[in-house]
């Protein structure tokens, strides 16, 4: 679109007259300096001389080390001309060489240095593509380190809240604590109830298929009892709170910094980490436990029934095989493994909320990371503890 038209002579109001062809020539001039006659009309509707050519015959070594433009036989210009001589001086800063504007007319020296002030768009995705594999790569390893910075200022936020609640000056409401107490427990049970007798019967049937190899069917029950009871009991009711409830929890907080109550609550020399942070925390540290033992319970189901309807065993014989295969170590790894991802995805889910931006956008990112953050974290807790019952030979 032609945003302005400047006309030099009367060749434009007067379209019988033809306008003159756009000219450019480059005019030696003393200690390196070239000169660009610039001659004719510059029209987005006429043609233009080609910008590489004269790129080719300016910068051919030895290259000017400064430009000048004359401009005495312009005719009109329109945004044409304007383009043309911003990227020409784009090219020619860009190789360092110098640009005298004093010769061109007023209008395109206004509108050249309003284009030097407006940044270049940048398409979405353009940097992934134009920058360096190690800028990335660097750049990747400075948001992780800005990111632990982040997560353990938090946490230590949230440890100074912990030591004022068991001293007794921790503010917030026990009412809400109740609801959210309910909230993540009785709320979550269907969905827990689903996912963890699908896994064990899951676990059953690929155990079922392999151990009827050796005539060890009536192992199933162990198979099935010590994976749920020891770790995958813990990790799905973990993963299913980080979708369920982190989520929730970062999308409450979001919206709360969206319409500026968090402020608010500063204001009122209230913490918000005490207020809205640790009864989430104080909910799913309590509830995921329960929740993992409800999920153990489900998941040996699930494995019961592809026991007894694919394998043949008996209710009986696999209920005793697998009271006998778990001991109190397993499952006391189990529940101190549901301890940790609950406390884990509250301080991610909350984390997420509180950094939220103030629109809905942000809020739906701030939702997103905290269930990554909270998979990633659950994932890396999981291991960690592992080594650590070996160590300790709670295993």
């Amino acid at each position: 679109m032609r945003i302005l038209v400047g006309a030099m002579t009367d060749s434009v109001s007067n379209p019988v007259k033809p306008r003159p062809a756009a000219r450019i020539a480059l005019v030696p001039g003393q200690a390196g300096r070239v000169v660009v006659a610039i001659g004719g009309a510059w029209q987005l509707d006429a043609d233009l001389p080609d910008l590489d050519r004269i790129d080719t015959e300016l910068f051919t070594e030895p290259g000017p080390t400064s430009i000048a433009f004359d401009t005495s036989d312009l005719v009109a210009w329109d945004s044409g001309l304007v383009s043309y001589l911003a990227s020409l001086a784009w090219r020619c800063r860009e190789r360092g060489i110098a640009v005298e504007e004093q010769g061109l007319p007023e209008g395109i020296r206004a509108l050249l240095r309003l284009a030097s002030t407006v940044p270049e768009r940048r398409a979405e995705g353009r940097d992934e593509h134009a920058d360096p594999f190690l800028r990335r790569f660097g750049q990747d390893f400075i948001d992780l380190a800005r990111s632990t910075g982040e997560i353990l200022a938090f946490i230590g936020e949230v440890a100074l809240a912990l030591r004022a609640m068991l001293a007794g000056r921790a503010r917030f409401r026990r009412s809400e604590l109740w609801l959210l107490v309910e909230e993540v427990g009785a709320d979550a049970l269907p969905i827990i109830s689903l996912v963890s007798f699908l896994v064990g019967l899951i676990l059953g049937y690929i155990g079922d298929q392999q151990l009827a190899q050796f005539g060890a069917r009536i192992f199933v029950a162990d198979l099935v009892g010590l994976a749920i009871v020891i770790q995958m009991g813990a990790l799905i009711t973990a993963i299913v709170l980080a979708g369920r409830t982190g989520a929730a929890f970062a999308a409450q907080l979001g919206t709360m910094q969206v319409n500026e109550e968090i402020d608010a609550l500063r204001t009122l020399g209230i913490s918000p980490v005490e207020f809205l942070v640790l009864p989430r925390l104080i909910a799913l540290v309590a509830m995921t436990p329960l929740l993992a033992i409800y999920a153990n319970l489900m998941g040996i189901l699930g494995g019961a029934f592809a026991g007894t309807v694919v394998g043949g065993l008996s209710p009986t014989e696999y209920f005793t095989q697998t009271v006998a295969a778990i001991g109190w170590n397993h499952i006391t790894q189990g529940l101190i493994s549901a301890t940790v991802f609950g406390a884990i995805v509250a301080v991610s889910g909350c984390l997420r909320g509180m950094q939220s931006g103030r629109s809905a956008a942000a809020v739906g990112e701030a939702t997103t990371s905290a269930v990554v953050t909270s998979i990633v974290f659950i994932v890396i807790a999981s291991a960690g503890l592992t080594i650590v019952f070996d160590a300790i030979g709670l295993s």
